[in-house]
């Protein structure tokens, strides 16, 4: 009877017979030598027609299987049934122990594999400190320290923060304008007002700024610049003011 081989990656001459065994549904403490040898041989010939690397561990696993199977077929010595001890051996025994552990090995290094994979999609925070309020708080506390002054300021922050949010303009310029505001541009405007004054205030910076666009250029050199370690920034809490300061053992400043 012809045999079909479909020459397939095999990691050793242990994955091929576990291959085998499963294609043929045995189990594997009972294994039919005779077909796996046959198949075995096949295959192996297969990879040599086919002019791929037979490695040193197939031709050994080759050769024992032909032992075996030619122990299997001698034939086998009576056996006194009265006696309780007997020395014969199966010969596949050496060989079925090899495979269940390899086929342990195989499977444990596919379960690990799968969880490495799992894990690669996960994603963590880092852990943040989360101020506790404070239980005995009164309500009456709340505007406590506040001046009027205070609030006037606030309030007019607020106020220029909705009108700039305002869209005055609702034509659409029919002409896609050139970068005006360049990064290269900010971060040389950056370090030359930092000569004098170590430390300034971020929004001071803003203030000259002309155009929405030139403040988010702005800040995406002031986070080059940190980037580059020429600059820290310090801000004392949420919403307070940005303070940048330049350190002073950079050279290249």
């Amino acid at each position: 009877m012809s045999l079909n081989i479909k020459i397939e990656n095999f990691e050793g001459p242990f994955d091929l017979l576990l291959h085998l065994i499963k294609k043929n549904k045995m189990d594997i403490y009972d294994i039919k030598i005779y077909d796996i040898t046959n198949q075995y041989l096949e295959y192996v010939k297969a990879m040599e027609e086919m002019d791929l690397e037979i490695t040193s561990e197939f031709i050994v696993i080759s050769a024992t299987l032909i032992e075996i199977k030619s122990k299997m077929l001698l034939p086998k010595p009576k056996v006194d049934e009265n006696a309780v001890d007997s020395d014969e051996k199966d010969p596949r025994e050496e060989l079925i122990n090899k495979l269940v552990e390899y086929r342990k090995f195989k499977e444990s290094a596919k379960f690990f594999k799968n969880r490495e994979q799992g894990i690669g999609r996960m994603f963590s925070k880092k852990p943040e400190i989360i101020e506790e309020k404070n239980k005995s708080f009164d309500p009456k506390d709340f505007l406590k320290g506040v001046t009027m002054l205070h609030l006037f300021e606030i309030y007019s922050k607020l106020m220029n923060v909705y009108k700039n949010k305002i869209n005055t303009e609702n034509v659409i310029n029919k002409e896609i304008p050139l970068d005006k505001f360049k990064i290269e541009d900010k971060i040389d405007y950056l370090k030359e007002i930092m000569i004098n004054d170590k430390k300034i205030i971020f929004s001071n910076i803003v203030k000259h700024c002309s155009h929405k666009m030139e403040v988010v250029v702005t800040f995406l050199a002031l986070l080059e610049l940190m980037k580059l370690r020429v600059i820290k920034v310090v801000q004392e809490n949420n919403f307070k003011e940005i303070y940048v300061e330049r350190i002073n053992n950079n050279e290249e400043y």
